[in-house]
Formats: C-alpha cells, structure tokens, sequence
C-alpha cells in the first residue's frame, strides 16, 4: 500500500500541455545533446562511479553495460502510481544492469542477475513509439541511470518519428550531475528513490558509499529543474518531482532522516510515496543481511507516513490521482 495526496492542487490543462523535450528539439539541442552525452561515454562519467572506461570501444565497468543499452522489457505497467498509470498504463522500458548493487533488490534477475538485448538508438526509439500507440500515458524509464546517453540518443530518433508523450525518469536517485545537465528541458517528471542516509549502511546495502549525498544533490537538482508534481484535469502527473521512499525493517530514523530532508531542504510541496511492500529478496537471507530477513511491519509503516504527516510533505491515506473513475 502506498500513500500520495489526492486533490493535486497543480494543474496543467492537457490540451495545453507539451512534453519539454520537443521545444530542445525544434531548436536543434535535443541532438546536440545527445552528441555531446554520447561522446562522454568514451571517458564515462555518466553516473557517480565515475569509471572513466571507454563505453564507445565497448568497454565496460561497474554497470556492466557498454556502448548500447539493455532493454530487459517494455510493456504497459499497470502498477505504477495512479498518477502514472492511468487507465492505460505507464509505458514502462525496463533497463538491465543497474548501477547500484543493493542487496535486498526486488528486481535482482534484471538489475544485477542477467543481461537484456541490446538496442540501438532506431530500436529504443521503436520501443517508444510501440508504448504510444499502445496508449500509454508516458514513457517511463526504469534505472535509467547509466544509460542516460543511450536514453537522449534514441530520444532524438523518436521524436522525429512523432514521439509526443511526457517522459519520466524512474531512478535510484544515483545519478550524477553531468547526466542531470543533459536532462534538463528533457524530463517532465522525475521519479527518484531515496534508500539510506547513513554512508556505512549504503555501503553495507548499496554497495555505495557516496550514494545519500549523491542523492541529495540529484534530487535537489531535479526539483530546480521540473519543479513540484503537477497534474492535468484528469489527474494524470505531466510535470514535477515524486520521490519514492521504501521503509526498510528496524531502520525508521533513517526514513525520518530522509523525509526531513525532503522538508526542509527539497520544499514542504514535495510529494512522496511511502512505501511498504519491502520484503527479503536478492542476496537477502537469515544467514546473509539477517537484520533485514523480515518484511517491514505495518507499525513501522504507519510511524513513517506519520512522520510525513508531521513534517508537511503531500501525503495522504488516499491514492493520488482517480479522475477516471
């Protein structure tokens, strides 16, 4: 169960609306972007591991992803928040081999496990176009995090083909500022998570250090740019930031750390989807990580959205966005 505010009080009218990357690309940028992103992979700096191999000679590194992107599927996802999903879905494209490694990943096969296809720039941009047609109400990019050249690459293409839907960027929040840069005026809703705020538990469980700061200033940065979620007179999310917040078992003040964060330094408008369906799954077992071999308990659960409640953050018992029914 999650919890998000119902009566959005951003509205865009539909009719009105633009995906942000289309006026990038009248302009020519959107292309010189995705040049500019495409040639930083032969040094890659495209998120915070900073690996510096060569991704054009198709070397590869921490992501274990070189020159092309893995796409592991690309379907209608029916289980996104309302916002996202609609009547039609959220066109979901899911990418292999995550930059992050965390030990409890409930998408372990796809993450770290195993390889998708490989797709160039004619076919990511093919994907696209197949989850318009289908009708859904975005694009959604799922760890998207390492392939963010690929992503502006393919983009380019689509466009040109009459891609015209908003795009959201589905992250860990492990993102760095260079790839953010080249996001700017090309997302319309950012949908990071923000996973630990102790350094040696995100080493512990990211295996990643450096990955609270590195989220702090990734979702500050994507706040700058798109600002709070706004959604159409049907709503459905076009514009904005949702930040995702799974409650992890025994490790509250974590989450009361993170939410305050969110508060005080991102903006009492940010919203926040509280998660509860944590349960142990990857490397996650009562002889490996035995703090967390246990799903996280509804008293925990309800402590973390009542944190929310009392710092200000929208957040509701609710679902988000029910227009349609």
């Amino acid at each position: 169960m999650s919890h998000v505010l119902t009566s959005p009080p951003y509205s865009l009218k539909a009719a009105n609306f633009e995906p942000a990357y289309l006026a990038l690309h009248r302009g020519g940028e959107l292309k010189r972007r995705a040049l500019a992103a495409l040639a930083g992979l032969a040094d890659c700096r495209v998120c915070p591991r900073d690996c510096g191999v060569d991704r054009l000679a198709d070397k590869t590194a921490a992501c274990k992803t070189g020159r092309y992107a893995q796409a592991a599927s690309c379907f209608p996802h029916f289980g996104e928040e309302d916002c996202l999903r609609g009547w039609n879905g959220s066109g979901t494209i899911f990418f292999s081999m995550c930059n992050l490694r965390c030990v409890f990943c409930q998408n372990f096969d796809i993450s770290q496990a195993s390889r998708g296809q490989e797709v160039n720039a004619v076919e990511l941009a093919a994907l696209m176009l197949d989850l318009q047609e289908s009708g859904c109400h975005n694009i959604n990019f799922v760890t998207p995090e390492h392939v963010v050249p690929q992503v502006l690459e393919g983009l380019v293409v689509a466009v040109e083909a009459g891609l015209r839907l908003p795009l959201v960027y589905n992250t860990s929040a492990y993102d760095s500022m260079e790839s953010l840069r080249w996001l700017d005026g090309v997302v319309d809703i950012y949908m990071p998570d923000f996973k630990f705020w102790d350094s040696a538990l995100s080493l512990r469980y990211l295996k990643a250090k450096d990955y609270a700061e590195a989220a702090r200033r990734a979702i500050k940065e994507m706040h700058r740019q798109v600002g709070p979620l706004k959604f159409d007179e049907k709503g459905l999310a076009k514009r904005g930031v949702l930040v995702r917040h799974l409650v992890m078992p025994g490790f509250l003040d974590e989450t009361r750390r993170i939410l305050r964060f969110l508060a005080e330094e991102v903006g009492p408008d940010t919203y926040v989807n509280v998660m509860a369906q944590y349960y142990p799954a990857g490397k996650v077992s009562k002889e490996k990580y035995p703090e967390i071999n246990r799903p996280t308990t509804p008293p925990e659960y309800e402590a973390a959205v009542q944190m929310a409640r009392d710092l200000g953050l929208r957040l509701d018992e609710r679902r988000a966005c029910g227009g349609w029914r």
